[in-house]
């Protein structure tokens, strides 16, 4: 049981996110494991202006896109669409007025296409977006302007994390978007990857994106959301080492 509870685990969102996460978990499971941290993508906000209103709500696909949005503040309506509670947090304390979904591109556009905005929206997202959500909602009748808000420059995985996929020990890698889990398997072959690795996916999509043969175990969590992420993290751990 020592052994599992000590199972590395490899966090490869963006550093705030990374850090956010592994707080979660040793709030959720005091000394759950070794955590490092080794960001894949560092986030460029590349908002300069924003398309002329009005605009009856504006649509969130991340914080960082709430982040991006935040000079732009006056020129953006109070109401904003977002695609889970956590960027509803964020959105919240930038004076929005939020109302979130449940936390994928998916229940975001049958949200807003049972609110039924009778304006224009604004959907401010990254260069790298999933769902088409702007092109359905117009094909839907709402109106939505689509705006690269920032993007997400590739980082190089760190030597420590690297000494740590080379190992023979089991590691735990939980993923959160399709584009990292691309990521992650690019850089653990470049880097010839040895350790036997468990997934955590926060969906479907994340998950068809892992094809590492490396892999012993996989997870995907329950719903796309950071808690269900958590419970999935801590179950595959308590399931024991992969290998």
């Amino acid at each position: 049981m020592a052994t599992q509870s000590r199972m590395p685990i490899l966090l490869t969102r963006p550093q705030a996110q990374s850090e956010r996460f592994a707080a979660d978990l040793e709030r959720a499971r005091p000394g759950v494991a070794e955590i490092m941290i080794s960001p894949l993508m560092a986030p460029d906000l590349v908002l300069r202006d924003v398309p002329a209103g009005p605009f009856s709500g504006v649509i969130f696909s991340s914080e960082t896109g709430v982040e991006a949005a935040l000079p732009f503040r006056a020129s953006l309506p109070d109401l904003a669409y977002c695609v889970g509670d956590r960027t509803a947090a964020a959105a919240a304390a930038a004076g929005f007025r939020p109302v979130p979904a449940e936390g994928d591109a998916e229940s975001m556009i049958r949200l807003i296409r049972g609110e039924a905005p009778a304006g224009r929206l604004i959907h401010l997202h990254g260069e790298d977006t999933r769902g088409d959500v702007a092109q359905r909602l117009t094909a839907a009748g709402i109106e939505t302007v689509s705006v690269i808000a920032y993007r997400q420059v590739p980082q190089a995985m760190s030597a420590a994390a690297e000494v740590l996929l080379k190992g023979q020990g089991g590691v735990i890698v939980p993923l959160f978007s399709p584009r990292t889990a691309s990521l992650f398997c690019a850089a653990y072959r470049a880097i010839g990857g040895k350790a036997p690795l468990g997934v955590v996916a926060m969906s479907k999509a994340v998950d068809a994106n892992v094809d590492l043969p490396s892999v012993r175990m996989r997870k995907v969590a329950l719903n796309p959301d950071a808690p269900s992420m958590r419970r999935a993290v801590v179950a595959l751990i308590d399931a024991g080492p992969p290998g």
